[in-house]
């Protein structure tokens, strides 16, 4: 490739012999090649090696620049993808069926963990929370009454501050027919069930939930795709 380009920049009337001519040819008028155009020829070679070794430089300096940049790019999204993991959102899994019909066995869940640094939950939430009795365990319950308040189950019928609570979303085969409480709710404390009425292991068994153990708002089923939700 190198000599290639640098023919072309040669004047083709002239001949180039194949090796050095004899020195008495050099002061032979009738000579083709001109004093020096071996010299000259040999030193266009060297030129144009070294402007290929250059732009070959040049392209390697820019891959580099390129790769430095998207190993920056990435870091940075790590980065951010942890703080927001630490500090706004989590990715979770149900397992079990305690939520149906609200929420299925395999669903995935993005949970607000920033919802409950502005705010507190409040009755009707749905919540990721640390199991009291295992907090390496975490269930997804709803919120049923709030600090203050005061629960009590007459028959699977839920009353909060003696006022029935409106819970159409749970079907009458999910309805537990238990008799609990009455209880006040202590403060900074939660009383949690899940929809599941009949099939859920909840405050009725394990007690209040205190309110450091409230993981975050479940905000947004996303999978399956078909019934995807924002709660």
């Amino acid at each position: 490739m190198a000599v290639n380009n640098a023919t072309k920049g040669l004047d083709y009337t002239t001949f180039i012999p194949a090796h050095p001519p004899h020195p008495a040819d050099a002061n032979d008028a009738s000579s083709p090649v001109a004093p020096g155009a071996q010299t000259a020829y040999s030193e266009s070679l060297r030129s144009t090696s070294g402007g290929e070794t250059g732009v070959w430089s040049r392209t390697l300096a820019r891959v580099l620049e390129e790769l430095v940049a998207w190993m920056k790019t990435v870091v940075s999204a790590a980065v951010y993808a942890t703080l927001i993991v630490t500090f706004g959102f989590q990715v979770a899994r149900v397992e079990g069926q305690s939520m149906a019909p609200t929420l299925a066995d395999q669903d995935r869940l993005i949970v607000n963990k920033f919802a409950y640094r502005l705010g507190v939950p409040r009755r009707g939430d749905i919540v990721m929370l640390y199991y009291p009795l295992n907090p390496d365990k975490s269930f997804v319950k709803r919120v049923i009454a709030e600090e203050g308040d005061e629960v009590r189950i007459v028959d699977g019928r839920v009353y909060v501050n003696d006022v029935p609570m409106v819970d159409d979303f749970v079907p009458p085969e999910y309805r537990s027919h238990d008799d609990f409480g009455p209880t006040r709710i202590q403060e900074g404390y939660y009383f949690v069930m899940g929809d599941h009425r009949n099939n859920s292991s909840d405050s009725r068994h394990w007690g209040m939930v205190p309110k450091k153990y409230i993981i975050g708002r479940v905000q947004v089923r996303w999978w399956p795709i078909p019934h995807a939700r924002v709660f």
